[in-house]
């Protein structure tokens, strides 16, 4: 019969035996102060949402008679003309874009190098009053803009104008031609143009994309400008190899919220531009129009018809600037976090 040895244990006997229990949860007990906060903050978000959802639906019940009338044509259609039953807003739509395009074109070069000179290039005891100086634009009213273009930049741009429209006439977007193609050497054919216009909307928000550019590259890590300047890197180096990198998702976010405010810039362009329906590709000719301004223009003197055409733009319009606000939001989240950078 076979013999089993007995058990033994490496645990010495007078060892406690120790019972292991599941992971224990900090639960911490938040104070008043932390409950009222988080009250404030959520009612504040969910009153902000309300509002744009009243906003959308008020839009979109008073434009019902237009898109009924109309359906798809009402993006595809050029003229306006709401008491004969044909309206649309292909030419105003095409104006707002080619106004938006040319504002970022002469703003996101300026923004980026405002914000790289004020958070890596101005000393600190300057910098302050420099972010303060461009905040400070954001606050002067568009009509201040508006008069700035048509009285001083108007006058001084047509020579330019007319200068670029006979180098670059063979660039189809920069000829000045009439009807019949000839070209235009009238100063008064350069009045009013989509680039006079974009050039007051551009520096309008400039301030906005310096302010979001600027704090994209103020999260760059300390060390990684230290270690590549340690290396023998110039600050132009350092600035294209690490601050650039990080801040990219602050670059994208800053243009597209510019480009949100671009798009539904209202009273400087009413006052710049002169209003057409029909597209008009030539940026430097006199004649463009824009969604917010049509509206500004038509709503005083608009029927019941007219007045639903409208609405119809209007929500056109802020479904357009909802859709690149949120995408410059999230963008600018993202970037914030530095996860891009290695």
């Amino acid at each position: 019969m076979a013999i089993r040895a007995p058990k033994t244990s490496l645990r010495d006997a007078n060892t406690p035996e120790v019972h292991f229990s599941s992971r224990r949860t900090l639960v911490q007990l938040a104070s008043f102060a932390d409950k009222l906060f988080t009250w404030i903050a959520r009612s504040g978000g969910i009153i902000t949402l309300a509002i744009m959802i009243a906003v959308g639906l008020f839009l979109g019940l008073r434009a019902q008679t237009a898109f009924g009338s109309q359906g798809w044509n009402f993006l595809t259609e050029t003229s306006w003309t709401p008491e004969n039953g044909k309206f649309g807003i292909a030419a105003v739509l095409f104006g707002t874009v080619t106004i938006a395009l040319i504002a970022l074109t002469v703003s996101v070069p300026l923004a980026l190098g405002t914000s790289l000179l004020i958070s890596e290039v101005l000393p600190e005891r300057i910098r302050g009053f420099a972010i303060s100086l461009v905040d400070l634009m954001a606050a002067v009213p568009s009509v201040i803009f508006g008069l700035w273009g048509v009285f001083f930049l108007q006058a001084n741009i047509i020579p330019i104008s007319l200068w670029v429209s006979q180098t670059f006439s063979w660039i189809p977007f920069l000829a000045v031609t009439d009807k019949s193609g000839n070209p235009l050497t009238d100063p008064s054919a350069f009045t009013s143009s989509a680039v006079i216009a974009g050039v007051v909307v551009g520096l309008m928000v400039v301030p906005t994309q310096t302010s979001v550019m600027r704090e994209a590259f103020s999260q760059t890590p300390l060390g990684e400008k230290e270690g590549a300047l340690a290396l023998g890197s110039t600050r132009w180096g350092m600035i294209r190899a690490v601050v650039l990198p990080f801040g990219r998702g602050g670059i994208i976010g800053g243009t597209m919220l510019g480009l949100g405010r671009a798009l539904g810039e209202t009273i400087a362009v009413y006052m710049i531009i002169s209003p057409i329906f029909e597209i008009n590709p030539q940026i430097l000719k006199s004649g463009t129009n824009s969604v917010s301004a049509l509206i500004a223009l038509r709503y005083g003197e608009a029927s019941d018809s007219g007045l639903s055409a409208l609405m119809a733009a209007g929500l056109v319009l802020f479904l357009i600037t909802l859709v690149i606000n949120f995408s410059a939001s999230s963008i600018v989240a993202r970037s914030r976090s530095g996860a891009d950078s290695n």
